[in-house]
């Protein structure tokens, strides 16, 4: 009997041997994760195809438009190292399966394609290849489909955020007797001298970026982001730090309510003092799903509930088409008794997010952050960018709407707030109370 030789990385050898249903690796750039899985995808569809089984390997990422987005090239790449298992493969220009057709490749995008996962029959083994973007939604789809006695499911990725599904899902919380390992540049034994000659320009000019593409960090900014060179300037400047509440000061709270009446869908609040010049941020919080009350109660928590100020953004006033209740006059109902004061800030017109913006970028150099209290915060606004067209055209589209947009959103709404000129207050219009729909304590011009 013939027997393979297979090089991976040290590391990756527990990874492979033995019974396993989960399998997987994290890290950084040039650890070899993404090459050693697709060779061991193609030797476990051999072994299959040699045991008389049939049927399918899926390889998915979260997106794919077309093969190029996929993991073929990979794939492919891995077989033609291997005479023997160039021997028992077929690759054509659009698919991979054994000779005897047994066993065959199919790549998918679970994004905008989860449904089809379902459709796959006999699915053998699920890779999920640059698996950090992967929702919640698209896993608890993705994996009852893998119903074959003995069938596995293999994950890699580079780690992104703390509260991504995936490292919830597989470092976290790791599934019983899953397999999974961490995995950079300095396992991989084959690891090339131009790639090093890389590692080393980014460590020495990039150094904000380093620690994420080449040690398997978590992402704490992302390159072009809005307030990425901000962030650091705060930092290196000590201003996050131990921002103490002034108990002469009333709070200021900033909301993003991620839509639009009582039933929007995400919610965030930073909450701050404006002390002379400086902003001091001393709290933040956000939430997905969550009804009013449970904003409400935070606020209550944390004691922002005795002469506060909240301040919404201009749809704070629009009430429910259901319930015709809008957050400013269902906020003004929870804060009876004088417990805070509502304003909703108008829109700065169609240019409103990129005045936001501006303005927070102007006075970032004031902003003093509470270190324990505003991580999450910090880790939206550092990844908080402008989304490109494509890396052919390059075209700025605007703030990319995604997880962080909330964040940033009531950020720039504090900013807007702080850089109003000084004088007498504009006119609030007459609060009409919680059963109509109320335009009080909108901000007109005077």
């Amino acid at each position: 009997m013939t027997v393979a030789r297979i090089a991976l990385p040290d590391k990756l050898v527990p990874v492979f041997t033995g019974e396993a249903m989960f399998r997987g690796a994290y890290g950084g750039r040039g650890s070899g994760k993404t090459r050693s899985f697709a060779k061991m995808a193609a030797v476990y569809g051999l072994r299959l195809a040699q045991a008389g089984l049939s049927g399918l390997i899926v390889c998915g990422r979260e997106f794919m438009n077309s093969l190029s987005d996929s993991s073929f090239a990979e794939v492919r790449a891995a077989i033609a190292e291997e005479p023997w298992l160039s021997a028992a493969y077929d690759c054509g220009d659009t698919y991979i399966r054994t000779k005897d057709r047994r066993i065959e490749f199919a790549f998918i995008g679970l994004r905008h394609n989860i449904e089809s996962v379902k459709s796959k029959a006999r699915i053998r083994l699920l890779w999920v290849d640059e698996a950090e973007q992967v929702s919640e939604l698209a896993w608890s789809v993705a994996i009852p489909t893998v119903r074959e006695e003995g069938a596995e499911i293999w994950v890699t990725w580079n780690p992104g955020r703390k509260k991504s599904a995936t490292h919830l899902r597989f470092r976290e919380n790791p599934p019983e007797g899953a397999k999974i390992i961490e995995l950079n540049w300095r396992d991989n034994g084959r690891f090339p001298s131009i790639l090093n000659k890389t590692r080393l320009d980014d460590l020495k000019n990039r150094p904000d970026q380093y620690e994420w593409v080449w040690e398997g960090a978590f992402r704490t900014v992302i390159a072009g982001a809005y307030y990425a060179p901000y962030l650091a300037a705060a930092k290196l400047e000590n201003r996050i730090t131990f921002v103490p509440r002034d108990p002469l000061m009333g709070v200021k709270l900033f909301f993003d309510i991620g839509g639009t009446g009582m039933r929007a869908d995400a919610g965030s609040i930073w909450a701050a003092q404006f002390i002379g010049q400086k902003i001091n941020v001393l709290d933040h919080m956000t939430a997905q799903g969550q009804p009013l009350s449970f904003y409400v109660e935070w606020l209550r928590e944390k004691k922002f509930d005795k002469g506060a100020t909240i301040y919404l953004p201009h749809d704070g006033a629009q009430g429910d088409k259901v319930h015709s209740t809008s957050y400013e006059s269902a906020l003004r109902d929870a804060g009876a008794n004088g417990a805070w004061d509502v304003l909703v800030i108008p829109n700065q017109g169609t240019g409103a997010a990129k005045a936001r913006i501006e303005t927070a970028r102007r006075v970032f150099n004031r902003v003093h952050f509470n270190e324990t209290t505003t991580v999450e915060g910090r880790e939206a606004l550092g990844w908080y960018h402008e989304k490109r067209s494509d890396d052919e055209r390059d075209v700025g589209l605007g703030p990319n709407h995604d997880w962080s947009s909330h964040d940033a959103d009531s950020f720039g709404l504090m900013c807007i707030v702080y850089d109003e000129p000084p004088g007498r207050p504009p006119a609030r219009k007459p609060y009409s109370g919680s059963r109509g729909r109320s335009g009080g304590g909108s901000w007109e011009a005077a």
